[in-house]
């Protein structure tokens, strides 16, 4: 992404994925005085119950027919792994997956019942392997969940809907991880409309991208949060200059905010969703309406542990 994408390249891949990827809606988060400044992005409803799907259908789509023979592979906290397993399926190729020993149980058997290996590893060893970029040395195709280009440009065609959608939207409100999600939405959402705010939402208990712009560069922070889709402790020197770039505030979001969030949504839409795709909600709740104008916040999956679940709605 060294060179800004251009609106016609997310433009191909609405078209390309057209027949595989949903166009999600937006709808206005519950309120009992009828305010509707607040819009889901509602990614939950795609095929995997994730946005991921968007870009790695991208990714792979993209690849060469031989390269993509060799089999697909990836490192996730779940969401990814599900997105590969799905699309390897698609194109009749085996899709490994590296994930977290301490993942949800409900994505590893996601993955597994969409027909991927899973691969469990200890987180730390997970992220050392992203640093010294252990796929090299793999016979795979390798996805990388952040960095990819073409990841990207199929993320940000959830850009083009919400404007289409939503032509006044002042705000939007994106999770950040890796960062791949935001790094495509807001890269077409600056090329649509440079006026739109961006707003990165990060847990207060991993906030690696909010720590980086303080700093002037990529850190790494400590991490232990309940959203895992988001749980990655460091920003790669890859993807800082493309997120310093799109990203117009970083937003923090507590523990107790994330549950409050999901229990709204579930008691007040009727929706579930994990703890990363509350974090947008939630920081747009905390901002004034006038602060925020006409908002929306990217809902970006429901693969949230049922005894968690249940717990919070307790």
């Amino acid at each position: 992404m060294a060179d800004r994408v251009k609106i016609e390249e997310f433009e191909r891949a609405a078209e390309r994925g057209c027949e595989v990827i949903l166009r999600t809606p937006l709808v206005a988060l519950h309120s009992f005085d009828g305010r509707r400044d607040i819009l889901l992005k509602l990614e939950t409803l795609q095929s995997v119950t994730n946005f991921k799907i968007r870009g790695v259908f991208h990714a792979v789509a993209s690849l060469p027919a031989d390269e993509r023979a060799r089999g697909l592979s990836t490192v996730s906290a779940g969401n990814t792994a599900q997105a590969l397993a799905w699309t390897g399926r698609h194109f009749g190729v085996p899709a490994r997956c590296l994930v977290p020993d301490d993942a949800p149980t409900n994505k590893i058997e996601a993955v597994r019942h969409y027909g991927g290996q899973v691969v469990l590893v200890p987180r730390d060893e997970l992220f050392r392997y992203m640093k010294e970029r252990g796929w090299e040395s793999e016979p795979y195709a390798f996805i990388h969940p952040w960095t990819n280009r073409d990841l990207m440009i199929g993320h940000g065609t959830i850009g083009l809907e919400i404007v289409a959608d939503l032509p006044e939207v002042r705000t939007v409100y994106v999770p950040v991880g890796g960062g791949g999600l935001i790094g495509g939405v807001g890269s077409a959402l600056k090329a649509l409309r440079p006026d739109i705010r961006v707003v990165a939402v990060e847990p207060e208990a991993c906030p690696a991208l909010h720590e980086s712009f303080r700093q002037g560069r990529p850190a790494t922070v400590e991490c232990r949060t309940m959203c895992d889709g988001v749980a990655v402790p460091f920003i790669t020197e890859q993807m800082y200059p493309l997120l310093r770039d799109v990203v117009d505030d970083v937003v923090l979001v507590s523990e107790d905010e994330v549950r409050a969030t999901i229990r709204r949504i579930a008691l007040g839409n009727r929706m579930i969703v994990e703890g990363s795709a509350a974090l947008p909600v939630a920081a747009a709740l905390a901002a004034s309406a006038e602060h925020r104008g006409p908002a929306v916040a990217v809902v970006t999956g429901g693969s949230i542990d049922t005894d968690d679940l249940l717990t919070i709605l307790k």
